[in-house]
């Protein structure tokens, strides 16, 4: 249930054991939200399977209204749908269809016709106003199947675009489209905080805040590290949960 002024949050979390201490901090962060009112929906990324594989159907969500003029031509639009039709058939169906169409029918084709898993997932996206990110971090970054999710979800069309400028190949041109309040990015870690000081955390933080979250839109973004669960002492873990609980109460 949500309370007067709640926000509903979408907490997106990875880890493949349920019984970890990623998942008790996901159970934490739950617990807060619900105790300060508000709504959230869980997107476990492992239990539901999710595919992480940026495919060639996922890339076909660049073909898009914004494209410059003379990015890309009618027959290479034309050749991609046809090939991306799948079989014999579809494909003589395909290139049946496309014959009295315009350039801007074909592209309207492509920005419908993006993978189901895709427009369910930002549709849950969309209808959050929070997001928060629960795992632990893989080789100095997110696990696999969470990276995956973001390149499928966070899309072109969806969570930015470019403009001319960004389709010469500079980052001024990228245009951000999603308006969250705010992004939340939780990771228990292997090792040490005095680690992380040497200069991991700020490269993180660069890539994990800044361009996925911040240059998506996402208006106030923050990462908090639990550092070294694994030589941590029950009263540091402990510690651990209290403020996992603590940050979604103060969400």
């Amino acid at each position: 249930m949500s309370g007067p002024g709640s926000d509903h949050v979408l907490v997106v979390y990875a880890h493949p054991n349920p019984e970890s201490f990623t998942h008790a901090v996901l159970d934490q962060i739950v617990r807060g939200l619900a105790d300060a009112g508000h709504s959230y929906e869980v997107l476990d990324l492992y239990a539901i399977g999710f595919d992480p594989v940026f495919s060639r159907h996922d890339s076909t969500q660049f073909i898009h209204h914004t494209l410059p003029e003379g990015v890309i031509d009618r027959a290479v639009l034309e050749r991609i749908l046809i090939d991306g039709a799948g079989n014999p058939i579809k494909r003589f169906m395909a290139k049946r269809w496309v014959k009295d169409k315009s350039v801007a029918d074909i592209v309207k084709q492509f920005e419908s016709n993006q993978p189901a898993d895709v427009r369910a997932h930002q549709a849950k996206v969309a209808r959050a106003q929070g997001l928060i990110f629960v795992a632990p971090v893989y080789w100095m970054g997110l696990p696999a199947v969470l990276k995956g999710w973001l390149e499928r979800i966070f899309a072109y069309g969806f969570a930015y675009t470019l403009t001319a400028e960004g389709w010469a190949g500079h980052l001024e041109g990228r245009v951000p489209l999603l308006n969250h309040r705010k992004g939340l990015i939780v990771t228990p870690t292997f090792f040490s905080e005095a680690e992380y000081d040497t200069g991991w955390r700020a490269a993180m933080d660069t890539i994990l805040c800044d361009w996925n979250l911040t240059m998506a839109g996402v208006q106030e973004t923050s990462h908090v590290y639990l550092y070294a669960v694994f030589a941590a002492d029950p009263e540091t873990r402990k510690a651990y949960l209290e403020r996992a609980y603590t940050l979604g109460r103060e969400f």
